[in-house]
């Protein structure tokens, strides 16, 4: 039952973001082109959703525990950190410059744009060496084989 609510949701979301535009780099690109040819549309998507969590929020919290979890699984770290820092400057520097942020990249993947087959092996390998950075794998690698 879990897995069918977690593929309905993501679904949900998927059809929210193709109809909204977020799929689509260049409507995103032109809400972040302040200088240019702003299109402001996005602002009511972004809106829209900050009124529908708040909602949801508000909902969530009067219950004892999640609807198919035994408990809430919150964050214990409330530290505004450098890594924490650079990863949101990087995810808005890579927002800026391919026009994704990583839900509505997989989202636009079934449309095979070359903007999309480039961004995502890209976002993967990002994870991957930030995930092996973190652990120390990555330096831990180079120290061996010198």
């Amino acid at each position: 039952m879990r897995l069918f609510w977690g593929f309905l949701s993501g679904l949900v979301f998927g059809l929210g973001l193709v109809i909204s535009g977020m799929a689509n780099p260049a409507k995103v690109l032109g809400f972040l082109d302040l200088a240019g040819t702003w299109d402001p549309s996005l602002a009511f998507v972004m809106g829209g959703a900050t009124l529908t969590a708040f909602v949801g929020y508000r909902l969530v919290w009067r219950r004892q525990a999640p609807v198919l979890d035994p408990s809430f699984d919150i964050p214990k770290n409330r530290a505004i950190d450098r890594p924490l820092l650079a990863g949101a400057a990087l995810f808005g520097i890579g927002w800026g410059i391919g026009g994704f942020c990583p839900g509505p990249a997989w989202t636009a993947l079934p449309l095979l744009a070359p903007g999309t087959l480039i961004f995502l092996p890209a976002m993967l390998a990002g994870l991957w060496l930030g995930a092996r950075i973190k652990a120390g794998a990555f330096l831990q690698d180079k120290g061996t084989s010198s």
